[in-house]
């Protein structure tokens, strides 16, 4: 049995139907306290635009609203898409949380708009994308570092907070830029499985060291649905299928109930396509999360792993957090803290 890497969680913000955004993002407080007095090492939320379903669009706000209701764990963004905005921006926001909440803030950066092409323009930053990824990440962490001798433009707050930056991919780009300028990275398992281990294997090949890290570091994002039972949990997990069917098809991502049996609500081609898409998901309770685990982590290295629990209870979704957290006590001689 082996030891496992620190747990962390990303959040969507995911509207039950029927329900406000309110309600939801009171739920995901009461999500994140309750990770936090389980040991979960970092919170994460995501950036989405014009989805119906997903309220996790104001990143920074809700970053500053979870830090503010928490007192220890790591609050980060999971991450922000920097193509939609200006790295002065984006560093002004986060040096300000770094300084309203100090050693607990994380600057997880991706490379996609995380939205369409209309609402890319909706943002204001097109003809911007993507290509420049390499450049903004350059200029974020300038403006994070220490002020320089006549440099023009500073982020205040900001400069000199050197916030943690990660890089976020799904692909091998974002892991050799993370590797060459010495950044931890997180690949996103939990929608982009296809490629985690080549990437992963490319970020610590490739890694260089540098003033923010001297040894790789990386993350693996993965979907969970731990359960009292595997049957409960095959159960729950219908959710899932219900709500990324629907992003398959172009319609609102409310997240639905769970139901006793998918037929009749795809086809089999719509089928193989959503298993593919949750082709890392682990399900079960402890005992099956432990040995899904330890065959996922047999062929590869990672220091941490980030799960996304799509549950539609919000109170069963904090119970699945107490069974994930048996799998690492069981390797940590039966202690409740799984950091």
């Amino acid at each position: 049995m082996t030891t496992l890497p620190d747990y962390s969680l990303l959040e969507l913000a995911s509207v039950r139907e029927g329900d406000s955004v309110s309600t939801t993002l009171a739920n995901s407080v009461a999500y994140a306290q309750h990770a936090e007095t389980l040991g979960f090492k970092r919170f994460w939320l995501a950036e989405h635009h014009n989805m119906e379903g997903i309220s996790s669009s104001a990143t920074s706000v809700l970053v500053g609203h979870i830090a503010g209701k928490t007192n220890r764990i790591r609050v980060g963004s999971g991450g922000v898409m920097l193509p939609n905005h200006p790295p002065l921006v984006v560093a002004e926001q986060f040096g300000t949380l770094e300084c309203l909440y100090p050693g607990r803030i994380d600057l997880g950066l991706g490379r996609a708009p995380g939205t369409d092409p209309i609402t890319a323009r909706a943002l204001r930053r097109e003809g911007l994308g993507a290509d420049q990824f390499p450049e903004d990440v350059e200029r974020l962490q300038s403006l994070l570092g220490p002020l320089q001798p006549g440099q023009a433009v500073k982020a205040i707050p900001g400069a000199g907070t050197e916030v943690p930056i990660w890089l976020l991919g799904s692909s091998l780009f974002s892991a050799q830029l993370a590797a060459l300028r010495g950044l931890p990275y997180a690949f996103a398992g939990h929608f982009a499985p296809r490629l985690y281990r080549e990437a992963l294997k490319v970020y610590r090949d490739l890694f260089r060291p540098s003033a923010q890290l001297q040894e790789p570091y990386a993350m693996l994002a993965i979907p969970a649905v731990p359960a009292e039972s595997m049957e409960q949990a095959r159960f729950l997990t219908t959710t899932s299928y219900q709500r990324i069917l629907s992003l398959f098809r172009g319609q609102p991502l409310w997240m639905k109930p769970p139901v006793e049996s998918m037929d009749g609500l795809w086809n089999t081609g719509e089928k193989a396509s959503v298993q593919d898409f949750l082709g890392l998901q682990i399900l079960g309770d402890a005992d099956d999360l432990r040995q899904q685990l330890d065959h996922l982590l047999s062929d590869i290295h990672v220091d941490e792993l980030m799960f996304t629990v799509d549950i539609y209870d919000p109170v069963k979704r904090r119970q699945a957090l107490d069974i994930l957290a048996q799998t690492r006590a069981q390797s940590t001689d039966s202690t409740a803290s799984i950091n």
